[in-house]
C-alpha cells in the first residue's frame, strides 16, 4: 500500500508540480490550497507526510504546523516546508512549531523524493 501525502501550496503550478513528482514515485497524494484547506483535509483522512508551503491566503503554513501539533490524530506526522524562504528567522519559526524538514523551492525533483523517503518511506 503506497504512503499517502498532503501538498499544501497556493500554488496551483506548485502543487502540480509536486503532486506530479510525488505521485510519479508511487505515492498518493491528497492537496489543499492553504493551512485552513488542508485542516479539512485531514479531518477525513489519515497521511504519512504534509508538505506545505509557508507564505499563503488565510492560514500560513507556521500557523498549520503549529495546528496540527497541537493536537490530534496527526501531531505527530512528519511536517516538511517546502518554501522560498531560506532566511535563518523563519527556518527557527519553523523547527519551533514543530516542521520536521525545510526544503527551499525551486526543488530538484530527485531531492524531493530524497527526503520525502527518508522521512516517511
Amino acid at each position: 500500500m503506497s504512503k499517502t501525502i498532503l501538498a499544501v501550496d497556493d500554488s496551483k503550478t506548485m502543487r502540480d508540480m509536486v503532486s506530479f513528482t510525488l505521485k510519479g514515485a508511487g505515492y498518493s497524494v491528497l492537496l489543499a490550497e492553504d493551512g485552513v484547506d488542508a485542516l479539512n483535509v485531514l479531518g477525513g483522512n489519515s497521511v504519512d507526510l504534509i508538505i506545505t508551503d509557508i507564505n499563503m491566503p488565510n492560514m500560513n503554513g507556521i500557523e498549520l504546523v503549529r495546528q496540527v501539533r497541537g493536537g490530534g490524530s496527526h501531531r505527530a506526522t512528519p511536517i516538511l516546508i517546502l518554501t522560498t524562504e531560506s532566511g535563518q528567522e523563519q527556518k527557527q519559526a519553523g523547527r519551533d512549531a514543530g516542521a520536521t524538514g525545510w526544503i527551499v523551492k525551486p526543488f530538484v525533483p530527485e531531492k524531493l523524493l530524497q527526503v520525502v523517503a527518508k522521512v516517511c518511506g
